[in-house]
């Protein structure tokens, strides 16, 4: 979930704004002291922030500008003031974008959706993690320090369902039924060779210690 801050001084905007975005998905904080905002956009942990330009103590100019020296977090700047010098001066102070007082709420939306995709590319890409080590499920591909390797589809689906359950041993016939399930057709002897084949690449990108054998029970991770 995507966590936005809204640093806007009018209260009313800024509850109309909140309950629009948590409609949306998002996870929203308001700002509603105006002193330390700076610190307030840095430890914030947010995603985004809606930087308004008129605000008591420091003007969203200055905030802007200073949080850049520290962070790329992305700003849309939102002012009642339409003019070019506004867009001018917010771009050149690090902001993303720009967008007027009353705002179009479809606009609005769009702008944020588009910032956010830009700025967090690989947001969607499941990622599973074990040890150092971490598997890319949308690529099919491990990756530990600065080697990779690429999975057959046998092979990821073997160590997806491991990771799922990871530290739990996962018995032979439960991993075949699971890799059925999905469509992968498999027996007892492939299970063995996919097994083998897809511990020798984990071992070749520095994975020690991988896939281990429970006897008589099954594998886990």
């Amino acid at each position: 979930m995507y966590k936005i801050l809204i640093v806007e001084d009018n209260v009313q905007l800024s509850m109309e704004l909140s309950c629009l975005l948590k409609k949306e998905g998002y996870e929203v904080e308001v700002v509603t002291h105006f002193e330390e905002v700076v610190n307030l956009i840095l430890k914030s942990g947010a995603h985004l922030v809606l930087l308004d330009i008129n605000l008591p103590y420091d003007d969203g100019y200055y905030i802007a500008k200073e949080v850049r020296k520290q962070s790329q977090i992305p700003m849309i700047m939102v002012t009642s003031r339409d003019t070019e010098m506004d867009e001018l001066m917010s771009m050149n102070l690090g902001a993303d974008d720009f967008i007027t007082k009353p705002y179009n709420v479809n606009i609005l939306r769009a702008r944020i959706q588009n910032l956010l995709k830009r700025s967090y590319p690989n947001a969607n890409e499941e990622t599973l993690s074990c040890g150092n080590w971490r598997l890319l499920v949308n690529k099919s591909l491990v990756i530990c320090g600065d080697s990779s390797t690429e999975l057959t589809k046998n092979e990821f689906r073997i160590l997806y369902y491991l990771l799922k359950n990871k530290n739990t041993i996962v018995t032979r016939v439960a991993l075949m039924a699971y890799l059925w399930d999905s469509n992968v057709f498999i027996d007892d002897n492939t299970l063995t060779v996919n097994v083998g084949r897809l511990r020798k690449k984990l071992d070749g990108i520095g994975v020690g210690e991988n896939i281990q054998t429970k006897r008589g029970m099954g594998y886990y991770l």
